[in-house]
């Protein structure tokens, strides 16, 4: 993992806890870095515009800017407005999705069985980190997932299998309008996307001279 410049100023350098949310505001031309410490760990995230939470991440916008199924260097991360809320710049993995959402009770419920319902999920994190900025279960759309491996068949079908990040694989985003950053650090243990065993991550957020 690069070395952040030593002429950049550390805005918030933070670990976020295995299956734990999180959330922060993120001011244009700050660069957001998330780090996956131990890999094959997923970082759920959403983003929503700091003024307007009405107009916030959209996965298909995204993708049909990019004209690719997934996101990496050089993904312009779009809103539902058609802007640019931020650009990924680095990214040392090479396998994001955008595509398989995130995990509730409920989906959990019917993918692994009714022993799973009372498991914590994703869906559930983003909730309790929602409503601390006054957003509710309706502002929770599709997500991006950081270091997630979801491969797409020829037919159009999909599946989450073993993640490839390793320790220490990271991405850097410039952000290009004040965001609000929603993570939720995934606690999925009934399916390989967090190696079945979720770990802490780590959150960056620094500025430059010239941001």
């Amino acid at each position: 993992m690069a070395a952040i410049s030593v002429s950049a100023r550390i805005v918030l350098d933070a670990t976020v806890p295995a299956r734990a949310p999180w959330s922060a505001i993120i001011r244009k031309g700050q660069t957001l870095r998330i780090v996956d410490t131990h890999g094959q760990q997923a970082v759920d995230t959403l983003f929503f515009a700091a003024d307007d939470y009405g107009e916030r991440y959209s996965g298909q916008d995204t993708l049909r800017a990019q004209g690719a199924a997934y996101v990496s260097t050089g993904t312009r991360i779009m809103s539902t407005e058609g802007r640019t809320m931020l650009r990924m710049v680095v990214d040392s993995c090479g396998l994001h999705d955008t595509s398989a959402g995130a995990c509730s009770c409920e989906s959990n419920t019917v993918r692994f069985g009714h022993q799973t319902k009372y498991l914590h999920a994703c869906r559930e994190n983003f909730l309790i980190e929602a409503a601390k900025h006054g957003l509710s279960k309706r502002d929770i759309v599709p997500n991006l997932n950081f270091f997630m491996n979801v491969p797409i068949d020829p037919t159009g079908n999909f599946t989450v299998v073993d993640g490839v990040s390793r320790p220490g694989d990271y991405v850097e985003m410039v952000v290009e309008m004040d965001v609000l950053c929603l993570i939720s650090n995934c606690p999925q243990v009934n399916n390989p996307c967090n190696g079945f065993f979720p770990t802490p991550i780590q959150v960056v957020i620094y500025e430059t001279s010239e941001g």
